[in-house]
């Protein structure tokens, strides 16, 4: 039976959202569960979203349940009134929501909320999104919840640690001539860099972290906030204009850096599934496998093997447990990797309390002295590269940067759902790993950047005891298994993914796994496995691994993504749509040449057929339209 057009794009028919677009003149938002996103004014958005969350004790987000909704939205103002409630077994807490919103850009959104148990919690209060691209590195002035003002800036680089705190206003200019005033009450606010977890915005939320969290409010004791903007507009500056269209800008001219290799990850859980599969992962052309090596007891000769039938080169992230023994443990690991009968090319250590999250302010536990654990590394594994780093995502780098002296290469990795989990949110995120690569290189003193494993899910969970086990197949924040990576979206989000890293220059990409959660295989039915689209972006970046890349230019980048490389069959270029609407994409100049889609309408064909990309039609012109997710492979002569 065919699958449904929600599984084809999302891996699931869980139902989403409905979204409803407010207007007041120029002034747009979209109101989705309860909260505001892309707030606009004159098609330019001046925030990303303003929420209303409730946090459990364990950073979980509480679902409301809404009720008494009513929205007025038309001509020169807009308002949304509604009831919220969370509850589970033992508290409960409900709100009155209001939001008003005019054609001068003005708007207010504000709650009066009341538990009715005492209710304990990490934080209940607004969460505001600037978001980053046209904001990083620029100028803001804040007001301090004590009165002060000064000017400052939105960090350029990621910053490790809250680069403004003690927040009650911040203006920033969100198009030239026009700014953006957001005013904060109810508490004091302050601001982390969440492009440290592959989010597209700096957040500024209620309740500092400097103050003990859970905390209990108790019955009955009520605590309103609001957050108001106004917008100002300079004499002179230039009317706006709604932006419209994507497009891509072609190189002009041969020449360009190789592409970087592309392999896989592979976890123990998955060996011998990835050894039964090997013939069919093998043509994916995977560069390398990524065998992650845990304590106690790592089994390297199962992971060795299922890698060498793919016929890939074995790399090795070794989580290392001792703290006052751990040279004894790196020597009898790398003689375990001498007895598997299997060369290791690369090498990946970790001490295992670096696995874990040390917030700013805490203290760091007790781990072995990185430049002489990375000394002992090499001794122990002298025909390898010795990378360093973290396994964990690019927030722990950012906040414990290792001594690089003694690596060939620093490793880090990410995932799409460690705070927002719908679907806009997990590719717009891809809008962070610019700035993600550029900070790292400004600490990394010029060593090659490997990142991976990488998918939409988590693969290790810094911030708690593991990943949420998913198996329903919702979107889940924080889940290992992640629907989307069985459908369009998680092809479209592989390429974009690839397609920034490999504009910024990285040395190797890996990406989540050839089977299982993160496969590029479907689950096994009756013994047969299908191909998830990923499998095909995969396939068609790895052949392109040291081939001359063609620099390419993608506006804008939330919704469209390429590479291209110069090839002997002329130039390939990759494309994909990261929206849920059809795209028409207009090239900088007419290309003559021969192209394949994957879309909803070739699904089905391409899950049992490996070279399905291969199979290309002609084409000529100067622009293509995408459906939803869509990705197209396009050899121009």
């Amino acid at each position: 039976m065919k699958p449904s057009r929600d599984r084809i794009l999302f891996g699931t028919d869980e139902p989403v959202a409905a979204v409803v677009t407010l207007s007041a003149g120029p002034l747009t938002a979209e109101f989705e569960d309860g909260n505001l996103r892309y707030i606009r004014f004159h098609g330019q958005e001046m925030l990303r979203a303003i929420s209303y969350l409730i946090r459990d004790r364990n950073w979980g987000t509480c679902r409301p349940i809404l009720s008494d909704l009513t929205i007025e939205s038309g001509g020169s103002s807009f308002s949304v009134r509604y009831r919220g409630r969370v509850a589970d077994d033992e508290q409960a807490l409900s709100y009155a929501a209001r939001v008003d919103g005019r054609s001068d850009g003005s708007l207010t959104f504000s709650v009066d909320a009341i538990p009715e148990t005492d209710f304990v919690t990490n934080r209940a209060g607004f969460v505001v999104l600037h978001p980053i691209e046209g904001v990083a590195g620029r100028h803001a002035t804040v007001e301090t919840a004590d009165g002060g003002k000064s000017d400052t800036r939105f960090p350029d680089l990621i910053d490790p640690v809250q680069p403004m705190q003690n927040l009650r206003a911040l203006r920033h200019e969100f198009a030239p001539g026009h700014f953006v005033a957001c005013r904060m009450e109810g508490d004091a606010f302050e601001m982390e860099d969440q492009r440290n977890w592959l989010d597209a915005s700096f957040k500024t939320y209620v309740r500092p972290l400097s103050r003990p969290w859970p905390y209990a409010i108790a019955k009955g004791v009520g605590f309103d906030q609001s957050i108001s903007l106004e917008v100002a507009i300079d004499a002179g500056a230039p009317r706006l204009t709604t932006p419209f269209g994507a497009s891509l800008t072609l190189p002009a001219r041969r020449g360009g850096p190789e592409f970087p290799p592309l392999g896989f990850g592979l976890e123990l859980r998955d060996a011998a599934a990835t050894h039964a599969a090997a013939s069919l992962l093998k043509a994916a052309r995977p560069h390398h496998v990524v065998c992650l090596a845990l304590p106690p007891a790592c089994a390297v000769s199962e992971l060795f093997a299922a890698s060498a039938a793919v016929g890939a080169e074995t790399w090795i992230e070794a989580v290392i447990g001792s703290v006052d023994d751990y040279r004894d443990e790196l020597r009898a690991l790398g003689a375990a990797v001498a007895a598997s009968g299997v060369r290791a090319t690369t090498a990946m250590f970790s001490p295992a309390t670096d696995l874990k999250s040390t917030t700013p302010g805490q203290i760091w536990p007790a781990a072995p002295p990185a430049a002489d654990f990375y000394r002992e590394a090499r001794k122990a594994f002298p025909q390898c590269r010795i990378g360093g780093g973290v396994f964990s995502y690019f927030t722990e780098l950012n906040r414990k940067r290792p001594p690089v002296e003694g690596l060939d290469l620093v490793t880090f990795t990410t995932s799409s759902i460690v705070h927002a989990c719908d679907d806009r949110s997990v590719v717009e995120g891809l809008e962070a790993l610019p700035s993600m690569l550029r900070s790292a290189r400004a600490f990394t003193s010029g060593k090659p950047l490997h990142v991976g494993p990488s998918a939409i899910g988590m693969r290790l969970n810094p911030y708690g005891a593991a990943p949420v086990d998913n198996r329903s197949g919702r979107r889940a924040a924080m889940a290992r298994q992640d629907p989307r990576q069985s459908g369009l979206l998680g092809a479209a989000w592989a390429l974009g993914y690839v397609a920034h890293l490999v504009r910024e220059g990285v040395s190797a990409i890996t990406l989540g796994g050839g089977v299982g959660d993160f496969g590029l295989l479907s689950e096994a039915i009756a013994g047969v496995r299908k191909l998830r689209p990923a499998f095909h972006v995969f396939r068609g970046v790895a052949g392109l691994a040291g081939q001359v890349r063609a620099n390419t230019v993608v506006d804008p980048m939330r919704f469209v993504q390429a590479l291209a490389a110069w090839t002997p069959a002329g130039l390939e270029i990759w494309l994909c749509n990261l929206t849920g609407e059809p795209l028409r994409l207009r090239f900088s100049e007419p290309l003559s040449g021969r192209i394949a889609v994957l879309d909803e309408a070739s699904f089905s064909e391409a899950e049992s057929d490996p070279l399905f990309m291969d199979r290309l039609a002609p084409f000529d012109g100067a622009r293509v339209e995408l459906l939803a997710y869509a990705v197209a492979r396009l050899i121009a002569r």
